[in-house]
This record gives structure tokens, sequence and C-alpha cells, in this order.
């Protein structure tokens, strides 16, 4: 049955355009998905990572940090859509300063890099095919963003959502744009390949790519991170923070034993009977922020050496072929992490960086904390914290999607002497509001209103 499945998934992408080199790499996956594989890594066959650098004791010249950085390009996956926040187009459209978009926050960051520099760095976003109109109408207004003889961005491949039941392609006549999904995140190096970019990079002479979130502003071009890259010889880096109590159940770094290469281990290839001994911040000290450092040479032998089918572990996602119809027809979503081709890269590094390197918002919780006086912009568009972030905890039932939360928190509060926001049942907040403290908002019983001027604190208004 299943073996009928995937040559209906393989017509479907063909008759969709899709890639044959992405057909390749969904039909591995297909396979390990057939065969049961599980991905799990348990406890005994890794240790812990250690020894890693930090970039605050790193020693990089101005001259080798500045070369480097003239070889660069900074590449951005752009293909989230926000459905989490109730979002149908690019996440990246979301306000997050004043006027200013994650995108135009981006684009700033990129030009006063080559301003400071003097480096051509090219942007290069990865869209999927929602997000790409949207998100190249909004930066058409910086005319110098583009690099002559190089795309502003290029596409990942897509594929069909599968049947949990028979692994067969699902129909969805309601939508069906539904029956499509983006193969993750690790889609990237196939994509980087089969559309061209990646030889037309080194075409024009780059030899290394940043690599990191659209919506994780934290991660703007750093010169002395790619000198570091630079002389570490390295075909592939993954910048990496401490993990705190926040992050018992995330991914994180480790070490397989077998061979000695470093692993990214998600929660979800973690054995039950492992969690504890995976959730021990003392032993697995560092997750993986996403952001990576790529040499494009060595991506392209690679990618040459195996047709385009990179050895990326499996991911197995079950979702509802409608995500907000948690009735519609149960399927597989076939996915990958771009993070877990440490593994595929001999001499692989890490390298070490404080938490203000990793600003992701996957919440409105997390909107709100970069929206207020926590952060300052810097003229080069940094996003620098002013204060230890405050813990936001917002109620679920009204304010998790954004047209909600925007219209319940029309002017952004103060949260600079708090540490931490407790807000539950209805409330919309006025202009001048001043959090303090352990803030708490208990759940009045009827929509209500926090006064223009008034503080929030442990006591609720004061």
């Amino acid at each position: 049955m299943s073996a009928h499945g995937l040559a209906q998934a393989q017509r479907k992408m063909t008759d969709g355009g899709v890639h044959p080199t992405a057909v390749d790499v969904f039909t591995r996956f297909y396979g390990l998905l057939e065969s049961g594989e599980t991905g799990m890594i348990p406890e005994s066959g890794v240790r812990p990572l250690t020894d890693v650098p930090h970039l605050a004791d790193l020693d990089v010249g101005d001259a080798a940090a500045r070369d480097a950085l003239a070889v660069t390009a900074v590449v951005k996956l752009n293909g989230g859509l926000g459905t989490s926040m109730g979002m149908d187009r690019a996440k990246s459209l979301l306000r997050v300063r004043d006027d200013a978009t994650f995108l135009d926050v981006i684009a700033g960051q990129v030009l006063a890099a080559r301003e400071a520099t003097g480096a051509r760095l090219p942007l290069v976003l990865m869209n999927s095919f929602r997000t790409r109109d949207d998100t190249l109408a909004a930066l058409s207004g910086y005319a110098d963003l583009v690099v002559d003889g190089l795309p502003l961005d290029f596409v990942q491949n897509r594929e069909p959502k599968l049947r949990a039941d028979d692994l067969t392609p699902v129909e969805w006549s309601a939508d069906p744009d539904l029956e499509w999904c983006p193969p993750g995140h690790g889609d990237l190096y196939t994509a980087l390949h089969a559309s061209g970019v990646l030889d037309a990079l080194l075409d024009a002479g780059f030899r290394y790519a940043t690599v990191s979130n659209s919506d994780n502003l934290g991660a703007s071009p750093d010169a002395r991170i790619a000198g570091w890259f630079a002389a570490t010889g390295a075909p592939f880096a993954a910048e990496v923070a401490r993990r705190t109590p926040a992050d018992r159940k995330g991914g994180h770094l480790v070490v397989r034993e077998s061979d000695g290469r470093i692993v990214l281990r998600e929660s979800a290839q973690t054995p039950k009977d492992d969690a504890d001994a995976a959730g021990d911040i003392d032993r697995h000290r560092y997750f993986n922020t996403n952001n990576l450092w790529l040499d494009l040479r060595a991506l392209r032998a690679e990618l040459d050496r195996t047709g385009g089918v990179l050895d990326l572990p499996l991911i197995r996602n079950e979702k509802t072929v409608d995500p907000s119809d948690k009735t519609s027809t149960k399927v597989v979503q076939i996915e990958s992490a771009m993070g877990a081709a440490i593994e595929v890269f001999d001499g692989a590094a890490v390298l070490e960086v404080d938490r203000s390197r990793f600003l992701p918002v996957k919440t409105t919780n997390d909107l709100l904390v970069l929206r207020s006086d926590v952060y300052r912009l810097e003229p080069d568009h940094r996003l620098v914290a002013q204060v230890e972030a405050p813990f936001v905890d917002l109620d679920e039932d009204h304010y998790k999607v954004i047209a909600a939360f925007d219209a319940r928190v029309p002017a952004t509060p103060s949260l600079a002497q708090a540490t931490s926001l407790r807000v539950r049942g209805d409330w919309t907040f006025g202009s001048g509001v001043v959090v303090t403290g352990d803030a708490v908002l208990d759940d009045p019983g009827a929509p209500s209103q926090v006064p223009d001027g008034a503080t929030v604190g442990p006591d609720g208004l004061a």
C-alpha cells in the first residue's frame, strides 16, 4: 500500500513542478517513514558536548573579520506563515518596532553592516510558495538591497501531505493548497542547490553563508563570527547557547559515541526513559540557536557527492490536513531540520553565543517583549536588551491570535521594570501603562480596561 502511495506522491510532485532533486529527497524520507524509522537517539549512545569556545573569548583581528565578511552572504529562512498566531501570510511582515516589520529590521541590519564594513553582503531569502509575493512586495522599496547578479530570494520546495492511515497523498477539495506542505527547514540545502542559488553565490565570489530564521532579529551579521568561522576551516558551524530551566524540554546538541560527531537531538528523538537525562541542563548544556554558518564550497561538494540528497534524519510530524480544523483528515508531514546537518559534515564546529543572538518570536508573549522598552533599536538596527527580559504569559483565549492581541494591546506597556507579567481574562491596555515586578492581572469575569498611565504590579492595578 505504501509503495503505491510513494508512486502517487512522486507523480503529484512531478506534475506540480517540483524539482527532481526534491522528489529524490522526499523518496529517501518516504522510505525511512515506511520502514518505521523513529530517529531516536538514546542517552546510552551519546555523551555531553563540552569545551565549546565562547564568542566573547575569541581573538579575531579586524582585517580577518572584514575579509571573511566580504565573502559572506546572509540567508534568512522566511517560509513561516505565523499560523500559531492566526496569520495567513509571512510572519516576517509583522510589525515589531513601531511601524517597522521584521523584514524592515533585517534589511536595515544588512545595509548598516555593508556601510560599516564595505562588504557586499547579499541578502537572500528562502521563501515558501505562500510567502514569496508579499515578501518581495514589502522589500521592493529597498532599491539598494539587491546585489548585482544575485536573486533576492529562492523558493523552498513543497511536498504532499500524506494520509496517516495509508501514506497516500491526501485530497482536500475544500482547499487544494492544503494538500501541500513545506519539507521543514532542512530543505534549505536542497532548495539552494536545485534553485541554482548556491552556484550563483559561488560564481559571484562568495565562500560563506550565515543562515538564520527571519523571526530571530538577534542574528544580525557579525564580522567577528565570520572571521572565526573562516579561520576554523570547518565546513559547517552552529551557534549554540546555554540552556536554562525553560529549555529543559527542547532540543540540544550531543556527541555521538560511535563516531564522535556532534548531533542535534530534538525532543521527539529522545526516548521516554531518557527524558530526565536529556532535560539535565548541567549535563547537556547547549541548545541550537538555528544560526548556522556554511562553507559553500564544502556544501556543494557534499551535494555533488550525494546527488543533492543529504543524509539528514527524518522528522515525522503528525497533523490534520486543515490545521484550523482538528476534525479534518489526519496526515503525516515529512520534515527535516537544517541544524541536523551538523552530523553530515566531518569537522563541524560550534560556538557559544549569548542569548542576545537568539530572540525568536513564536508567540504574542515574545512579540510583546520585543516591542517593549526592554529592547533598544540601535542605529545599525541591532536590538539591544537594556534589562533582562521578563517572563510574559498572556491568556491564550484573548491574546494568542495577532488580531486579538493588537486590538487589546494597541500601545505597548513599559516592561523595563518587570520581572514577569501574567494576564488572565480579557484586558485592553491603555497608553502609558507601566508594568513592575511580578505583575498579575486576574480574570475580572468581563472585558476590562487598564487605564492610561496605570501601573500593573504584583497586586494588579495600582
